[in-house]
């Protein structure tokens, strides 16, 4: 049986890379001590409001994985590469978060995931098995971390050695008792760059975040007419998320992977979208943009928000162009 499980195991992590995914990994349920360490973190984290309005990390599914599915025993991990090079000539200096340049990718890893599902089902017809990507109550970068695919950062990013941390993870629930792997082994060291380059010192300390004074939480999440002034301020021309902590983690600074997958591929609006027509636009054209977009969360209304902030900051001479 235990033979039998191996390859059951080696066979679905090939599945999964035929799918694209690249790091994966698997962890078993309920976890190391590292699981209930990240679980208290968060707990940590939740009591001290630093998650701002965003109401579904109270989640009690987000403290016990097998409230997701019923006896559950091991969750496959995978993460998909989206870093994409953005063209030569940049026609606007507007700046959108990477992982939003593509396709919605919680769309992409639920397809291909359930996809996965569905083989494993062939395999263990009596298994069940249950697909979660970010939108899922989990604590996935946790659970990737288990699992092998890299560390938690002190930016709260998860951290892959040899493909940083332009990625997006995705879960595989199983009832299945796979084979896990090693957790990674943290390796940040000393380094605080991502720290020090937070124009808003979001990062309070290593490895939290407090999304009050965080750009893409304010530029994505916060459904208040106004931002608050020295957000504002420090938003620079970032109109959706922010890269600025990743950008400057050494990780990302080596040769890295590019993705070449056509669901990561930027669409043309991307690097068209200039502050005119960001302000411009209206419902209609919004909805034709973010056709297939995860930047749907956006309403049409933040985003002009957001570029006015922009427009006032660069006539104030306070705009500061990041690189992309």
């Amino acid at each position: 049986m235990e033979q039998t499980q191996e390859f059951l195991t080696h066979e679905l992590k090939e599945k999964a890379k035929s799918k694209g995914f690249n790091p994966v990994g698997i962890a078993a349920i309920a976890g190391s001590n590292r699981i209930r360490m990240r679980t208290e973190s968060l707990e940590r984290w939740l009591n001290a409001g630093h998650h701002a309005d965003m109401g579904w990390m109270k989640a009690p599914a987000r403290f016990e994985i097998d409230r997701l599915l019923k006896g559950a025993q091991s969750v496959l991990v995978v993460g998909l590469n989206y870093f994409t090079l953005p063209p030569k000539k940049k026609l606007n200096n507007l700046l959108i978060g990477r992982y939003a340049w593509g396709n919605d990718y919680h769309k992409v890893l639920e397809k291909r995931l359930k996809e996965i599902g569905h083989w494993l089902t062939e395999q263990r017809p009596q298994s069940q098995w249950k697909v979660c990507v970010d939108s899922k109550p989990l604590l996935e970068k946790a659970w990737a971390e288990e699992a092998g695919l890299g560390w938690i950062g002190k930016n709260s990013n998860l951290i892959n050695s040899k493909r940083g941390s332009w990625m997006v993870l995705g879960n595989l629930i199983s009832t299945e008792k796979l084979i896990p792997d090693k957790p990674a082994i943290a390796l940040c060291g000393k380094c605080q760059k991502c720290i020090d380059s937070c124009p808003t010192q979001a990062i309070t300390e290593p490895f939290v975040v407090n999304a009050r004074k965080c750009i893409a939480y304010h530029n994505i999440e916060n459904r208040a007419k106004e931002i608050p002034i020295e957000i504002q301020k420090a938003m620079g021309n970032w109109v959706a998320g922010c890269d600025i902590c990743q950008e400057e983690c050494p990780w990302n600074q080596k040769e890295i992977p590019i993705s070449y997958d056509p669901d990561t591929q930027a669409k043309d609006w991307i690097f068209n979208l200039t502050i005119k027509k960001a302000i411009e636009s209206n419902e209609i054209d919004w909805k034709q943009l973010l056709q297939g977009s995860s930047l749907r969360r956006i309403k049409p209304w933040m985003w002009k928000r957001n570029v006015n902030y922009i427009l006032k900051n660069n006539k104030l001479g306070t705009f500061k162009k990041k690189k992309q």
